[in-house]
């Protein structure tokens, strides 16, 4: 079946977060502890409302069913959910010096490498196109980290997810469009 994209709405933040759960919970084991993955899921990994509000946040969906997530950013702000935010509005990005930003990808493990992130990845990519930005920068986590280099993504540095009680492995990647 071929997915329908459309972009998020506020009214679709509770399928979201499940989503989220699913994904971490079904696709994280292979690379990270249990401990990991409930700190990543309580600290870092949620919905990011900004990119909902800036219209920037796509959903794949399969019938009824919500597939995929993923979005690009115009704002400074790398990675993670609401929960790390402190209130501070996040930057905009110049696109004529700076790189859009690949964000918050989360697959529902039934849908894992079947395309559905890269038809997401491409949507992202064409709006960052349109809104003048000619690069993408991304941070990866592990399980993520094999669809954003089958997209032409290359990783420029590993690096460390930091909670108050763990550390996950991941990669700074970036493309240029």
């Amino acid at each position: 079946m071929t997915p329908e994209i459309r972009l998020a709405t506020i009214e679709d933040v509770p399928a979201l977060q499940q989503l989220i759960r699913e994904s971490v919970v079904g696709l994280g084991p292979a690379y990270y502890t249990p401990a990991q993955i409930a700190s990543a899921l309580e600290h870092v990994f949620g919905v990011d409302t900004q990119l909902i509000l800036d219209g920037t946040y796509f959903i794949a969906e399969i019938g009824a069913e919500l597939a995929a997530s993923g979005g690009w950013s115009k704002r400074r702000t790398l990675f993670g959910g609401d929960q790390m935010k402190s209130g501070v509005s996040d930057p905009l990005l110049d696109p004529a010096t700076e790189a859009a930003r690949i964000r918050a990808f989360y697959v529902h493990p039934r849908w894992a490498r079947q395309g559905i992130g890269s038809k997401l990845i491409a949507a992202c990519e064409d709006a960052a196109r349109t809104a003048g930005f000619s690069r993408m920068e991304l941070l990866a986590t592990l399980p993520g980290e094999p669809l954003y280099t089958a997209n032409g993504y290359e990783k420029a540095a590993a690096t460390q997810i930091e909670t108050p009680n763990e550390s996950l492995r991941a990669f700074r990647m970036v493309k240029s469009l």
